[in-house]
């Protein structure tokens, strides 16, 4: 087991979530994937896209429903700051994944996060694990409390 989806696993065991990981046979790096290996719909993909916060360095995840795109003025605002594009070593260093499986849980340091309230209109939404091959299904309610997100408007 890699260290990321190891992570992911003690996360979501602290959790007291009895959550299955799946691995797929095909990549689940974008929504479209991800949806079409779970059998679900986009909108239950629950994409982590994340920014750099320009005043503070440090990353910031918007959990967001697969159709949806993270609107740059809303989510600064959101964030309280201006925010720019996360390089794939500031990922990595802060939450320990790579892009393509940037897990919602299990990141290596503390990370501000907001939530999509549309990933709140289904019973399960589905995300990743750590990897680019590896997705779980989870009450959005619980993904939302797990993660500390704040509930917020930041797509368009």
């Amino acid at each position: 087991m890699s260290k990321s989806l190891a992570r992911v696993r003690t996360a979501l065991d602290r959790a007291g979530l009895a959550v299955e990981i799946l691995e797929m046979e095909d990549s689940t790096r974008t929504a479209e994937e991800a949806a079409r290996a779970a059998g679900c719909a986009v909108d239950q993909i629950a994409k982590s896209i994340i920014f750099r916060g320009e005043d503070t360095g440090h990353v910031v995840l918007f959990l967001t429903a697969g159709c949806n795109r993270v609107d740059p003025a809303k989510a600064t605002r959101v964030a309280g700051q201006p925010l720019g594009k996360a390089d794939a070593a500031l990922i990595r260093e802060e939450t320990g994944f790579a892009i393509g499986g940037v897990a919602p849980v299990g990141h290596l340091k503390p990370v501000t996060a907001f939530f999509d309230p549309r990933l709140l209109d289904f019973n399960v939404v589905w995300a990743a694990a750590g990897t680019p091959r590896h997705i779980f299904a989870i009450p959005p309610a619980r993904l939302l409390d797990l993660t500390g997100a704040g509930l917020a408007d930041f797509t368009g």
